[in-house]
């Protein structure tokens, strides 16, 4: 261990992991710990203690942030050098505050009610950045956004989208929102027109088109799906019944099903598209890796939109997103960004530049990846003998229930036993017939052991229905 100090927690009233945090202060107070003193593993040092590990590295967080410790990679955590901030270059995992659990990641309750993302070092990178930037903010302080200011940013989000199969399109194309939903909302009010528009969305889809379309008192129709995606014939159908003018689909990663629409289907879909005049509206926020076919944007370039963000690859705290129209109507969908609210604040303008470029920032979302890969892998090998659709890069399971349960139900007794997961009817229109599944979002939030004992705790329930369940 490198030292023989150990805590001394027992006249501590505080909550525990600022007992341990106040004990290792205390320690390099009186001399117990050097400079370069290194300190216990955490698990090792929670064992000592009988608390848990997720406690045991909050304390450690707390105080490598503040420049009290210093943490290496694949070396531990030491006491630090005096005058010389603990800051590592390298993404350090740590332990991220789940909602409503002080901080440990050792818990019984688990909410895999959305994706929740591990903290690779994205997290001390974000700080780093926000801290610099504060001290010599880029875009200024004093006032209002401007296109010129932000064109680092936008610049940015080309590099972040390289390789993505977008058609041609440079900064000028890029137009940033405060998040994904911002970005769907401002493609839908450059689009619509009309009293009473019409959207199309898949039968079973991601909510947020409906809520947008609701505050832009649009009418949302549902279109039949088969394995592939929106059945042609039927996007055809409704586009002619109802006088149509927009079609949202996300083709990549399909919410909540994680199904894939593949080319021959998307080359479809546009055929029709063009005989109804339908503008086309990708939402790819929740993809990861490497993209399977080309957007709506290549395919359609006269009529595809595209959407994403930072919320399921990076952190959701920082609402940056983007959206991009085809060219001819880019400004367009650049006057209502900037009359409704003159762009991101411009710190988030200058985050966004420098995160998006930093020479990390492709490790981190690697890392991510396959973080939620190992809680993926892990449920499917819990959850196998069931009707479960996954797939390695998506952060969530779409899961058919076996007869007997309703969705509703289950999510009930699901959530009596500490698991919080959303029904198939949060994701269809209220009139809809919704099919019995379930979304369950990668709560990597929580130690894996953590979630494997939830996720054991649902195969319990699958596999021993109450009886009075779907009388």
């Amino acid at each position: 261990m490198g030292t023989i100090w150990q805590p001394e927690l027992s006249d501590h009233i505080k909550p525990k992991y600022k007992a341990v945090a106040s004990s290792i202060q205390s320690g390099i107070e009186t001399g117990a710990l050097v400079e370069g003193a290194k300190l216990p593993p955490v698990r090792e040092l929670a064992w000592t203690l009988g608390i848990t590990p997720g406690t045991v590295a909050r304390a450690y967080t707390i105080l490598t942030e503040s420049g009290t410790l210093q943490a290496e990679v694949g070396r531990g955590t030491f006491v630090a050098t005096t005058g010389k901030p603990a800051v590592s270059e390298a993404p350090i995992e740590v332990d991220v505050v789940p909602h409503g659990n002080e901080g440990d990641r050792d818990v019984y309750n688990v909410s895999m009610f959305s994706p929740h993302l591990p903290a690779v070092g994205q997290d001390k990178l974000i700080r780093r950045l926000l801290a610099d930037i504060a001290r010599d903010p880029p875009s200024g302080i004093m006032h209002y956004p401007s296109r010129t200011g932000a064109r680092p940013a936008r610049e940015a989000v080309v590099h972040w989208l390289k390789g993505t199969p977008l058609g041609g399109f440079g900064e000028q194309d890029v137009v940033l929102s405060h998040g994904g939903q911002n970005g769907l909302h401002l493609i839908l009010q450059s689009v619509l027109q009309g009293r009473r528009p019409t959207i199309l969305i898949e039968e079973i889809a991601y909510p947020g088109f409906r809520r947008a379309a609701e505050l832009l008192r649009a009418e949302v129709v549902p279109v039949a799906m088969d394995d592939q995606g929106v059945i042609p014939e039927a996007l055809s159908q409704a586009a002619d019944a109802h006088d149509a003018q927009v079609f949202c689909t996300s083709p990549e990663i399909h919410n909540p099903t994680g199904g894939f629409t593949p080319v021959a289907r998307r080359e479809a879909l546009v055929r029709v598209a063009r005989q109804h005049d339908l503008q086309i509206v990708e939402d790819d926020c929740y993809r990861m890796g490497v993209d399977r076919a080309p957007t709506y944007r290549m395919l359609a370039p006269e009529r595809g939109w595209y959407v994403s963000s930072l919320a399921k690859t990076l952190t959701p705290s920082l609402r940056i997103g983007f959206a991009i129209a085809p060219r001819e109507k880019t400004v367009s969908l650049r006057k209502v960004a900037e009359y409704s609210c003159f762009g991101l604040a411009t710190p988030m303008i200058d985050l966004c530049a420098a995160l998006l470029t930093h020479p990390q920032i492709d490790a981190l979302t690697e890392a991510t990846r396959k973080s939620f890969n190992r809680y993926v892998q892990s449920a499917v090998n819990i959850l196998g003998g069931y009707d479960v659709t996954w797939r390695p890069d998506v952060p969530f399971l779409w899961l058919r229930l076996p007869l007997g349960w309703r969705a509703g139900a289950f999510c009930q007794a699901a959530e009596a036993c500490g698991v919080q997961i959303r029904s198939a009817e949060e994701f269809v229109c209220r009139d809809a017939r919704a099919p019995h599944a379930v979304r369950m979002g990668i709560n990597c939030g929580v130690s894996l052991a953590s979630f494997e004992a939830a996720t054991l705790r649902l195969r319990q329930l699958l596999d021993n229905p109450p009886e009075q369940i779907g009388v």
